[in-house]
Order: C-alpha cells, then structure tokens, then sequence
C-alpha cells in the first residue's frame, strides 16, 4: 500500500546524487579507492584503527564470526530480540546461537543473563545495540575478559551512538554495522567491519575477497563480501550528515516523549535512555500495556496510512530455530512480554509535527 506516513525515509540529497553520478562517470564500479576513503574516514568517525566496507551487515556479521574462528558446535551469547541475522551469522559457521533475556527498561541484552549463560563452549557475546541505544558494555567486556572470549558488537542501529563517551561500534573486538536504507546512514545495502585488531582485520579483508592475500593466491575460505565504489560514493557523503541526522531524531523523539506523556500518561511507555548512553533513534519504539491494545493501535495506524513494524518477533520462536534448537514459549519472559507490546511508530530527520501529531490522533483514536 502507499503510505501516507512511511516507518523510515532515507535522507537522500541532490548531493547524494551528484556523488554516485561521479563514481559512475568515473567508471569506478567495483571495490576501488572511493572504498577505500569510505573506510578510512568511518574508522576516524568511530575511533578505531581499522574499518572493513563489506556488501550489507549480515556480510558484516559472517566475516566478523568467521575470522574470530567460530568452530562447529561451539557457542554463542546474543539476544533473542533483534533481526534474524544476528543469530543466522553462527549457524554459517555451523555453531549454536544461545539466547539470553534483555532488560526490561532498554531492550538490550542483560549483562547479569549473558554470565548465566556461559559454558566451556561459548566463543563469543554478540550484544545487539537496540533500536540505537547502546548496550550496557562494561560488564560485558568484564564477563568476556574473565572467560577469555570475544565480543562482538552488533551495531547495526547505533551508528553514532554513545556508551560512556565512545562510540558504539568501538568497544568490542570486532563490530558490524549495517547501511540498509533504514539505517541513520544508508549505502542502499552495505555494511562495515570495526577493530583495533591488526591481525583480524587483515584476515577480514581477505575473507570478504575469496581468501585471498594477492590476486589469484588463496590461503583461506572466503567470501565475495565486497562493498562497490557506488556504495562507498553515497557513504562519504552519508557520513559526512550522520552527526546532524541523529539530532534532528533526537529532536523528533524529544517531541513524541512529550506529546505522548501529555496525551497518554502511563498508558503508553516511551524510549527509557539509560544514563550512560545517548540513543540514536534508528526506531522509535513505544510499548502498551498489553498486546491486545499494541495490535488494536497498529492495525489502526496501518488502516489509516501509517506504517509501523513490531520489531522484533522474537528469534528463538522463529520455525527454523525452535527446530534446530528446540527453543520454546517461555524460555526469554522480558523478551516475550516486551516483543507483545512494543510498536516502532515513524520517526526521520524530516518527519514533521504535522505527521507526528497525525499518528498519535490516530493512536489515540484506536485506543477509544
């Protein structure tokens, strides 16, 4: 259908434009030097050495898992309230993905459960950076340092967001970003790779190019994984804005906390930002005190033009999970009960109060 409100409107420019029509004129086609720049000026913007341009984010997530050297049956940590792909990047690796539950307040994946969580098998945490906020990471980082294994930050929502001062995407020993056209950035598909590490990040590069160390020499399993000039063209320009975008949704969000509070009250439950994150507002998600009154909203908004996505189904009662694995109703309760309650309703840097105001009539006529 057309919307008249759409869930997520890539910020796109003349400038944007202009851009890909150079790497196009230029015949840079494949990966090249705009690939290269891209990548060098997203590593200064997070604050890492390294920044590996791959196709999309779930290309992000497999080479991540595959050059950390997950094995056939060992294990990793990660939340069951996020995108399929999350989870999908273990089984590549012929692994076990082990969910643990979030947190109430956040949605992002509990410290205190992931520790619960850990066996003689477990390789890696995957924390997933919710809707832009990030994860509590310190105890996480503490958890793995104990236990001598990776973290690897699924930052997929969080580009330019902040835990304790530093970038999400920073803090792990390899991090995935995604630039899908919902992202706070978009390079239509395409994804990137963080670390500090030289030695994963030259083992990465080689992963995302078929194995290789020079053209034709193979000494691993690889991938084609590789980002094209035409994506890294827009990127340079994407992120260039991406400080800008992520406040004018922090001001669309500082509107809906508002409205919602003067129209609703405790009816309806707005974005919690913990105090040591700023959130980047890849989604805006409110949540209804039942899933009765979230699915009676939604299904209304959508009648009347307006698109919002219950993000996320949880992944454990997925059909090829709860086959694989045998997960069952019950085995994440905060994940459950917030997945039946929670709503992503529009939020971009050019939505306008107008259409701000018209979705939360439209919420408050469903709830009559």
């Amino acid at each position: 259908m057309m919307y008249k409100v759409q869930l997520a409107d890539p910020y796109v420019t003349e400038r944007d434009v202009k851009a890909v029509a150079e790497a196009v004129r230029e015949k840079r086609l494949s990966q090249g030097r705009y690939v290269e720049k891209f990548e060098t000026k997203f590593a200064e913007y997070i604050g890492v050495k390294h920044a590996i341009a791959v196709c999309n984010g779930t290309a992000a997530l497999h080479v991540a898992v595959a050059a950390i050297g997950i094995e056939p049956d060992e294990e990793v940590i990660e939340p069951s309230f996020s995108f399929v792909a999350t989870a999908n990047c273990a089984i590549y690796q012929d692994a076990k993905p082990v969910f643990a539950d979030i947190n109430s307040s956040t949605y992002n994946i509990e410290p205190a459960d992931i520790a619960k969580k850990i066996t003689e098998k477990t390789k890696a945490i995957i924390p997933v950076h919710y809707a832009g906020q990030p994860a509590d990471m310190d105890p996480i980082l503490e958890t793995a340092s104990k236990h001598d294994i990776y973290v690897v930050e699924d930052t997929a929502e969080a580009h330019g967001a902040l835990y304790k001062r530093k970038k999400a995407g920073s803090l792990g020993d390899v991090n995935c970003f995604s630039f899908y056209p919902n992202k706070n950035m978009t390079t239509g598909e395409g994804g990137i790779i963080t670390t500090n590490d030289d030695e994963l990040a030259e083992k990465m590069r080689m992963i995302r190019s078929h194995g290789q160390d020079a053209r034709y020499h193979h000494i691993m399993l690889g991938y084609n994984y590789r980002m094209t000039d035409i994506q890294a063209a827009l990127g340079l320009v994407q992120l260039k804005r991406l400080d800008w975008v992520i406040k004018k949704k922090v001001e669309k969000a500082t509107y809906y906390n508002k409205k919602i509070e003067e129209t609703f009250g405790d009816e309806i439950q707005t974005p919690y930002v913990a105090p040591y994150a700023t959130h980047a507002y890849m989604f805006y998600t409110i949540r209804f005190k039942d899933r009765k009154t979230r699915d009676k909203a939604a299904t209304k908004l959508e009648e009347e033009g307006v698109e919002t996505r219950v993000a996320f189904p949880p992944i454990h009662l997925q059909p090829l999970y709860r086959n694989l694995f045998g997960y069952t109703k019950g085995y994440l309760p905060i994940t459950e009960r917030v997945s039946d309650t929670i709503l992503c309703i529009p939020i971009y840097p050019h939505i306008t109060q107008k259409q701000q105001d018209y979705i939360l009539s439209v919420i408050k006529k469903a709830m009559k």
